[in-house]
């Protein structure tokens, strides 16, 4: 391992414990990483566990957790935006969606005050003025928690176009957009379009479906450990999603780092990889181009941020990017501590993966130990040390 990825094991393992940036808890239990550059692996790294409590949540005895593996699976929360966007893509490069066409056109139950000019391109930079969550509760069936989505209203005096509002349901109705196109289910198309032409075998919604039990219990990591739903594990975090069956555009992929690298590979190669075309050239180089160029941007969360984003990755955000950030830097984050990284100047992925809403998402705030990982790689590019 490189120098520089002692620094970086260091600075997971700091994050095990309260630090000065959360001090009540620990930031996560566990956590895996992968850096890799020029296409090679420098590091592949765990820490910590990936299950640690228990319902309640319970800190459980030594012997009944799961530590932390390298292969370890985790719910990558809102980097599940990234895998619908390329599955988007893929029905533009085959000329079955316009990015400039109304959404209306595909869904006409995407109605509604205002909507009429949304575009798929706005979902896919958070233009639309859709709000972030959808009210299905409730809700007799799928058919109607599906419709409830897409009839979701604006945000009260949001224009479409105008202003970079972070919104899960745009993908969301985007996920349903690429099902009406394709006529399967999204979790059809990604294994379709996505995992079995770059052999990920490792990444897919629902994990029940496709571990067996023993591994499940060996690889899984834990997420919330106090929910109405008891322990998760295996299972969606997100409410949202979990009421829409596990399978929806925002949220509901599983993953390890070595396949959340293969997607960050594939993007930095222009659209292939392992002998594998996904997307046209020309398609990546759109979908990593800031879309969002002079538009206000709204986030309570980081009042500071940028609207800076392509067609569904984010571009340039330092408060998870640290010093990597740059407008040739894109990636993603997701709520369970999840987050993809690539840097386009220096040829590095940099995947980091982390249970950090396990036992409880309240406990800590993600994003100081995103950006404290990134910056390892940051000193390490400019001591000329990144090999």
């Amino acid at each position: 391992m490189p120098a520089y990825g002692h620094r970086l094991v260091e600075t997971l393992n700091r994050f095990l414990k309260p630090t000065v940036e959360n001090p009540n808890h620990p930031t996560y239990a566990g956590a895996a990483a992968l850096v890799s550059v020029n296409g090679s692996v420098t590091v592949r790294t765990a820490v910590g566990d990936a299950l640690r409590y228990g319902a309640g949540p319970v800190e459980l005895p030594k012997a009944q957790r799961a530590a932390m593996r390298a292969d370890s699976i985790f719910d990558l929360a809102s980097i599940t935006k990234v895998y619908t966007a390329v599955l988007a893509l893929q029905q533009v490069d085959r000329g079955r969606i316009d990015l400039a066409a109304p959404v209306v056109d595909y869904l006409p139950g995407f109605d509604g005050p205002g909507k009429t000019t949304i575009t798929v391109s706005m979902l896919l930079a958070h233009t639309s003025g859709l709000r972030v969550g959808a009210d299905v509760r409730g809700l007799p069936d799928d058919a109607a928690r599906r419709a409830a989505v897409l009839a979701t209203p604006l945000i009260a005096g949001e224009s479409p176009g105008h202003t970079f509002r972070y919104s899960s349901v745009g993908l969301m109705v985007l996920g349903q957009l690429v099902e009406k196109i394709t006529g399967g289910r999204l979790d059809e198309s990604l294994r379709a379009g996505l995992t079995r032409p770059l052999g990920l075998r490792d990444t897919g919604f629902r994990p029940s479906t496709w571990l067996s039990k023993a591994e499940g219990a060996a690889r899984l990591v834990a997420t919330d450990a106090r929910s109405s739903r008891g322990l998760l594990r295996g299972v969606v975090h997100d409410e949202v999603a979990n009421m829409l069956g596990g399978i929806a555009g925002h949220a509901g992929v599983f993953s390890t780092v070595d396949d959340v690298a293969a997607i960050g590979q594939m993007l930095l190669n222009g659209g292939h990889f392992r002998g594998a075309r996904i997307l046209a050239e020309s398609t990546v180089r759109r979908m990593l181009t800031n879309v969002n160029v002079g538009r206000p941007a709204i986030d309570p969360d980081r009042p500071g941020r940028s609207s800076d984003h392509g067609l569904g990755v984010e571009l340039n955000q330092p408060w998870f990017m640290g010093r990597l950030a740059s407008p040739q830097t894109f990636g993603h984050t997701g709520f369970t501590g999840t987050s993809l990284l690539v840097d386009q100047r220096h040829q590095l992925v940099f995947v980091l993966l982390t249970n950090r809403a396990h036992p409880n998402w309240s406990w800590s705030n993600p994003d100081p130990m995103r950006a404290a990982a990134a910056n390892v790689l940051a000193d390490a590019i400019g001591s000329n040390q990144l090999r």
